[in-house]
């Protein structure tokens, strides 16, 4: 069976390239092109295995590789700087773009299917049309969402709709965490915006998801920095895509938040689509339960009991996997009471060895349901059907 690597592969290129812009900050030159080294290997590794950007990936090596040596490519001072080139004595050096690169390394491998999520039926479907529509052949007074807002409580899925979207497409998968985006490039944060979405039109199909969406689009009206408004503009003159509108090209902006009623009007403009990502129905925790179970024998358990008494409890679909992780977990203990004294075998020895099981049943989710609790209650869930109906796509 063929692994797929580019997931940890990107993982260690934005950690190797934050420890390199770390560096470079204390001017440790030694340091810095070591870390430049290694990125240039990550990326030509990443070429082998990304076809659709290749090219883009093995240009980047060859110009990390170059800062490593320390090199310096000479041109006409007359000629034009382009972004990641200083000026120097009428000649030009050549670096990376740090913020093309920093954006860059916001691409994440998604192997997320529609059916890897359980239930959200609607909401599914909505998203499948979404994406579906961008890239058939169609009259050109039919244009595909730019942008939609994936809002409900905590934990219901929104990012894994947001990562089934481009895996289902095998497009390229930009995950942004808000609060990352303004502590760790503060003072780059409004830059670093436009240089993501230029990226994600070099490598479209794209889907740029954006997680805490309130951090970076909180209303303007209340206390807000200096960084976070340049930022909030140069956001909302991306939503705008102006350079989109006559492109066939995917590049679909999902944004995911927990307080939509905290989000600035102008910013709800640019998602006409803001759908409703609720608590799981009976149906959906059912499906839930089944697939956080896959593998274990649930034939005697009561299935249509405990998930009406999912429901009831207010879980979300996380509470929903810690919740069959603390029933298999009591099943474990109760099958293996002595397990922990293995812990003094070698590491080795473990891997030779199995772990007893037993089917699951009733007393395991029972015991479960006494140890996870939903922070939701009914009246922060009326709060957001409430915006649903004033705000949402009902």
């Amino acid at each position: 069976m063929k692994i797929d690597l580019s997931g940890p592969l990107y993982d260690a290129l934005k950690k190797t390239t934050a420890e390199y812009h770390q560096l470079k900050s204390k001017n440790d030159i030694q340091g810095s092109r070591e870390k430049a080294g290694e990125i240039a290997i990550l990326n030509q590794e990443l070429a082998k295995i990304n076809v659709s950007r290749r090219k883009e990936l093995e240009e980047q090596a060859r110009r990390w590789d170059a800062v490593s040596k320390g090199k310096t490519q000479k041109t006409s001072a007359k000629n034009t700087i382009t972004p990641g080139m200083t000026k120097n004595n009428g000649e030009i050096e050549e670096e990376p773009d740090d913020l093309l690169q920093k954006a860059n390394s916001l691409i994440t491998s998604s192997k997320v299917t529609w059916s890897d999520i359980g239930g959200l039926d609607s909401v599914k479907k909505l998203m499948m049309e979404t994406v579906v529509i961008a890239g058939l052949q169609k009259p050109e007074s039919i244009k595909p969402w730019k942008g939609i807002l994936l809002f409900g409580p905590p934990g219901t899925g929104k990012t894994l709709l947001a990562a089934a979207s481009a895996g289902s497409l095998d497009a390229t998968f930009y995950d942004v965490k808000s609060e990352s985006v303004l502590s760790k490039y503060f003072g780059e944060s409004s830059k670093l915006i436009s240089a993501l979405y230029t990226s994600a039109r070099k490598n479209a199909p794209s889907i740029v998801f954006i997680d805490e969406f309130d951090a970076l689009s909180q209303s303007r009206d209340g206390e807000t920095s200096e960084a976070t408004r340049k930022v909030l503009s140069s956001l909302l003159t991306e939503l705008d895509g102006l350079s989109d509108k006559k492109s066939d090209q995917l590049l679909l902006t999902l944004a995911a938040t927990n307080t939509p009623w905290d989000l600035d009007t102008a910013v709800l403009s640019r998602f006409p689509r803001r759908i409703y990502v609720p608590l799981p129905d009976q149906k959906a925790c059912k499906e839930i339960i089944r697939i956080q179970t896959k593998g274990m024998d649930i034939s005697g358990v009561s299935l249509d009991r405990i998930s009406e008494k999912c429901v009831e409890m207010l879980y979300s679909g996380r509470d929903l996997s810690n919740f069959c992780q603390q029933a298999i977990w009591t099943m474990i203990h109760t099958v293996n009471p002595d397990l922990y004294k293995m812990a003094e075998l070698p590491f080795d020895e473990l891997k030779r060895r199995s772990l007893a099981t037993r089917p699951l049943a009733d007393d395991d989710f029972r015991e479960a349901f006494l140890k996870i609790r939903s922070p939701m209650t009914k009246i922060m869930l009326e709060r957001y059907e409430q915006w649903n109906i004033e705000c949402g796509e009902v």
